[in-house]
């Protein structure tokens, strides 16, 4: 915090050197400058945290924007790859994608809470992104739920999805076919087609746009044109899509 105001006030004598000419002050008139500006600061210090809050604004403001023009950049690639798993409302006008991992306790916290807001919200169409990023399970139930996604249709995946969703134990070449059988899929058909190229090149794609869209983490929501970073609530999901569905009525 020290090191941020040290920045902060370098950037407000550098903004005030830029508009005025210093550069004939001698070393006395330079310290006296120093002094006085140093005593303002000390007799107000609040001016320092009205900088810090236009400073945030700007901030948020500029990450708002680089957020929106990465979306309209990879639109497509986003919203329309041809292969993800789609939920709520194939024909919604929101559009809400989740890059999300099995292992992912964060993602596990707001699965509920997601087919939740689906079922509130029937102009939501919600796209999955496997995007397995937490190790060799994470890896595993990614390619095991494409799989099933290839070999049995979205119905099946969907229940699958759930399934790994709710599940708290380990996701293994054991534990897997047994879920996928639970839910009405092929397991066996599942366990061949995991490794298969088709699967590979889903999730090495998923990678590829998550780092062109700055993703590193899990859940990551892409919607319409804004990204929620991490864990989101109910609640204020719900304020999201609500502004949104406002701003394009």
């Amino acid at each position: 915090m020290r090191s941020f105001f040290l920045t902060l006030i370098f950037g407000f004598f550098a903004t005030l050197a830029t508009a005025q000419d210093f550069s004939n002050l001698d070393a006395t008139q330079r310290e006296e400058f120093g002094a006085a500006v140093r005593e303002y600061l000390l007799e107000n210090p609040e001016v320092i945290m009205e900088a810090v809050a236009v400073l945030e604004q700007r901030q948020t403001q500029q990450a708002a924007m680089t957020d929106e023009a990465l979306i309209n950049e990879y639109y497509d690639q986003i919203f329309n790859d041809g292969y993800s798993h789609i939920d709520g409302n194939p024909d919604g006008t929101i559009l809400m994608v989740e890059f999300m991992d099995y292992k992912c306790g964060y993602c596990k916290r707001a699965h509920p809470e997601v087919m939740e807001l689906l079922d509130n919200n029937p102009d939501i169409k919600l796209i999955i992104k496997e995007f397995p990023i937490l190790g060799e399970q994470s890896t595993l139930s990614s390619r095991a739920a494409i799989a099933v996604l290839i070999n049995d249709g979205d119905e099946i995946y969907a229940a699958f999805y759930d399934a790994l969703m709710r599940e708290n134990g380990p996701l293994t070449e054991i534990s897997l076919p047994l879920i996928a059988e639970s839910i009405g899929a092929d397991s066996a058909k599942m366990m061949e087609t995991l490794s298969s190229p088709i699967v590979t090149q889903i999730i090495q794609s998923n990678y590829a746009l998550a780092q062109q869209l700055q993703i590193t983490g899990t859940p990551t929501f892409v919607m319409v044109d804004r990204f929620m970073r991490g864990y989101v609530p109910l609640a204020q999901m719900q304020q999201i899509v609500d502004e949104i569905r406002d701003g394009l009525e």
